[in-house]
């Protein structure tokens, strides 16, 4: 069984899972999370039943699910219902079973925790440095990390400010950047460092952080001089951008003879106490 398909465990349990490499989203056995959480007897059935009520109330989110071949008991490969992380989570408050009530209490600690920022976005910033903590990432790299979430911010709201569109447009020029400074798109980084769904700069040490913030800092100033209107205008800023950032690295390479972009990933960041020395590869 390839890396793309294989089973989870789910409080000792096996849930059937999928990664799409494209579209970096893992799918889940909607049988398999059912027959955990309820303990039916017949957990297909259960989910038909559920699926219905859930489409008469009007739930497009889990009952517009997709379909994947997916190893069975008798190890042939049949079709079954799967679903997305968001899915998942929004079919989990459906069902009415105590197994499925520490989701829901610790859903609805996130949620609340999301208004708090809302109204306080220090808060993230906080919750972000415990989280990196407990991860095991040392308090200078989590202090680039958060630098580089600001100095990203500040050029999405820049995007922003330009009309650019959430999500396909910021993605677009994104990936200008990054393939420009250093030689490789935004998909071809991730190959690199064996990534699928984990965020990049997660898996970047401080010196790729540092070149992959004056890139994206260097675009904002850019474009806040240049005022590019349009897509491919805001390309070409970013390009210029990320331009800056590639020069900087080419020099540090040749200072160093060492390459600054590096295939280790955040397992290798973390094997390193002080995250220092990174080994290239």
């Amino acid at each position: 069984m390839n890396k793309a398909n294989k089973l989870q465990l789910f409080q000792e349990k096996k849930v059937r899972t999928h990664c799409d490499e494209e579209q970096e989203k893992w799918y889940f056995s909607i049988i398999d999370v059912v027959a955990i959480l309820t303990e039916s007897k017949n957990p297909q059935t259960y989910w038909r039943v559920l699926k219905k009520r859930l489409l008469d109330e009007g739930n497009e989110t889990v009952t517009n699910c997709n379909t994947l071949k997916m190893q069975a008991t008798d190890d042939k490969m049949r079709s079954t219902d799967v679903a997305d992380t968001e899915q998942l989570l929004r079919l989990i408050q459906s069902i009415p079973s105590p197994k499925a009530e520490p989701f829901k209490l610790w859903l609805s600690k996130v949620g609340y925790e999301r208004i708090e920022e809302i109204e306080n976005p220090e808060l993230a910033f906080e919750r972000a440095m415990k989280t990196y903590l407990k991860k095991g990432y040392s308090k200078e790299w989590i202090n680039q990390r958060l630098k580089s979430i600001e100095v990203k911010k500040e050029l999405t709201d820049e995007w922003q400010t330009r009309g650019m569109k959430e999500d396909l447009e910021y993605a677009i020029l994104t990936n200008e950047i990054t393939k420009v400074w250093s030689d490789k798109s935004v998909k071809e980084y991730k190959k690199f460092k064996n990534l699928k769904k984990e965020n990049l700069r997660d898996n970047m040490s401080n010196l790729e952080l540092v070149l992959n913030m004056l890139a994206e800092a260097s675009t904002t100033e850019i474009s806040k001089k240049k005022k590019p209107a349009g897509l491919n205008e805001n390309i070409n800023i970013a390009r210029k951008g990320g331009n800056v950032a590639k020069k900087a690295r080419i020099e540090i390479e040749k200072q160093t003879d060492e390459s600054v972009v590096t295939k280790n990933n955040a397992k290798k960041l973390l094997d390193k106490p002080d995250n220092k020395n990174i080994e290239n590869n």
